[in-house]
């Protein structure tokens, strides 16, 4: 979840090369393909290394390749867990993701395991990860996952901001204009919306945010998640701008924000199509009438009405 720009590309590709160490139990052996290779995405801590799965664990010290963000950072990280990381280690980022693919779908075709990690948290959110699925996919590879943390849950599950429906965001663009012109397109969303930001940004994002989706839109500012100086702020947006703006604010940062409150801005002639399509398709026109005023805050009797004008038109 680090803000990429920051990050020091790295390689190593030193390690030694395949073994014969891989787990034997049948959930795995359910996960490899005819090949008997398989490629796993394995979500790593995003603060506490105490959260590292024992199935990670497992992965990190039996893999052929472990495919990792930063390849500095993985060894650091498997020494504190206290696990030796036999299989080949190379880097695999955003910059050279597109070229590293082939190589290690080569090595899954051949029948061994690799493993796919990122700095913090889960392959392909936000992170490198999506191009190799996809070549996976395409080439009818076996892809599984060790799930793990996420910066995008457990900061949605603290934002005490509705969880039942929820879009992450990523990154806001970094240019104030381009930026104003994402957050606009995001104005009437009714969603919870979940962001990724670096913390010397925050101050203009949230200053951005509340000209676009008002003062009083409910946020939070999650930091530092589940480190030791964990902090989360809730608020309305324009206290949290202005509490950014008076201290500098560091480490990861997730926000969320509250969606658009009130019914959704629909036309009574967007509706009264969506009716006569759904009726045209053979559902029942009164039935489909309730279910779509209903859900728009609409009169049943006006929405039927309109219905049946634009049919005899």
């Amino acid at each position: 979840m680090t803000d990429r720009a920051a990050r020091p590309a790295t390689d190593d590709d030193t390690g030694a090369g395949p073994h014969d160490g891989h787990p034997a139990d049948a959930d795995d052996a359910l996960a490899r393909g005819s090949s008997g290779g398989r490629l796993v995405l394995a979500a790593t801590p995003i603060g506490n290394t105490d959260d590292a799965s024992a199935r990670l664990r497992a992965l990190l010290a039996e893999a052929d390749v472990v495919a990792a963000e930063d390849t500095r950072r993985l060894r650091a990280l498997a020494a504190r867990l206290g696990v030796e990381v036999r299989g080949r280690v190379v880097s695999h980022h955003e910059h050279n993701e597109a070229e590293r693919s082939a190589e290690l779908l080569d090595v899954v075709a051949g029948g061994g395991t690799v493993v796919v990690v990122t700095d913090a948290g889960m392959p392909a959110v936000s992170d490198p990860g999506f191009r190799v699925v996809t070549a996976a996919v395409a080439a009818g590879v076996t892809v599984t996952a060790a799930p793990g943390p996420s910066a995008v849950l457990t900061a949605l599950a603290l934002s005490g901001l509705p969880t039942d429906r929820f879009c992450f965001e990523g990154f806001l663009p970094r240019k104030p204009g381009e930026r104003a012109r994402a957050l606009a397109l995001l104005a009437d969303e009714r969603r919870t919306m979940v962001f990724f930001e670096a913390p010397h940004r925050l101050d203009d994002v949230l200053d951005a945010m509340v000209e676009s989706f008002g003062a009083d839109r409910p946020a939070a500012v999650c930091r530092e998640l589940t480190k030791t100086y964990e902090e989360v702020r809730r608020g309305p947006v324009a206290d949290l701008a202005a509490w950014a703006r008076d201290g500098q604010v560091r480490g990861e940062i997730v926000v969320v924000v509250g969606g658009a409150g009130g019914p959704a801005k629909v036309s009574t002639a967007d509706l009264v199509a969506e009716v006569l399509s759904r009726a045209d398709a053979g559902e029942r026109l009164k039935d489909v009438v309730a279910e779509v005023a209903t859900a728009a805050g609409m009169p049943k009797r006006d929405l039927y009405a309109a219905a049946l004008a634009a049919r005899t038109r």
